[in-house]
């Protein structure tokens, strides 16, 4: 399996598509780095965890984006029939399918993680270089609950729907993008930043500290938990 995990991490890392993401992604954080975040969001420092959360919120959508992309790579039709870009590995075992499917998603969240820690060292550049300031250990938990929840569900919600018809992939791209159309609530705000905007202006604090309500925890620990219920299930026989 480790052959195969590796396998897979050079095709989704060393081709085109994941430099021009890589690009794009980067091009846009440093427009939201500049434009919402320099300035500080909700009265805080830039560099506070509220004015942090509204950048990753922004950058959720094409976060969630590059994951889903990522999966059609092993669930498309063309891929199904060994016919898609780079020869991909060969098959496990007949006796151990979900362990291969779980190497495939594993290949996945890698490269999620990736456009992820893209993101970061591009904000840690810019906090060093305006401001001097490296004090990242009051980001960690804002930066945690706001992204590996969502990029977690959109993994697993995405390896199941493209077991199903691989076009349903691109359709599923388009959710949070639907999402920051709408006025969330309160505990889902996480998902497009509006709950760092907005969170902070409610508590009798200047610049306060990093905190959540509970029913943001609660909404936070189920989408976790959802999108890690629907990796750990059994891959469908037609499937990968």
């Amino acid at each position: 399996m480790t052959k195969i995990f590796s396998c897979e991490c050079r095709r989704l890392l060393c081709n085109k598509f994941f430099i021009g993401l890589l690009a794009v992604l980067l091009f846009y954080a440093g427009q939201v780095f500049y434009l919402t975040v320099l300035p500080g969001v909700s009265h805080t420092a830039p560099f506070s965890p509220w004015s942090f959360g509204v950048y990753l919120g922004r950058l959720l959508p094409l976060l969630w984006v590059g994951a889903l992309f990522f999966l059609t790579f092993f669930t498309s039709a063309r891929e199904r029939r060994g016919g898609g870009g780079a020869p991909p590995p060969p098959p496990p075992p007949p006796a151990d399918p979900r362990r291969y499917a779980l190497t495939r998603c594993a290949a996945a969240l890698v490269g999620t993680a990736l456009l992820c820690l893209a993101v970061l060292a591009l904000a840690a550049v810019c906090y060093g270089r305006l401001f001097g300031w490296y004090g990242w250990g009051s980001l960690v938990l804002p930066t945690l609950v706001t992204l590996a929840p969502p990029l977690v569900f959109a993994l697993g919600s995405g390896w199941r729907l493209g077991e199903v018809r691989p076009w349903l992939l691109y359709v599923w791209m388009a959710f949070p993008f639907v999402l920051s159309a709408l006025p969330l609530p309160q505990a889902l705000g996480l998902w497009d930043g509006s709950f760092f905007a907005g969170y902070p202006l409610t508590l009798d604090a200047l610049d306060p500290a990093f905190s959540m309500p509970a029913s943001a925890w609660l909404a936070q620990g189920l989408t976790l938990a959802l999108g890690l219920l629907l990796l750990a299930l059994p891959a469908r026989k037609q499937g990968v």
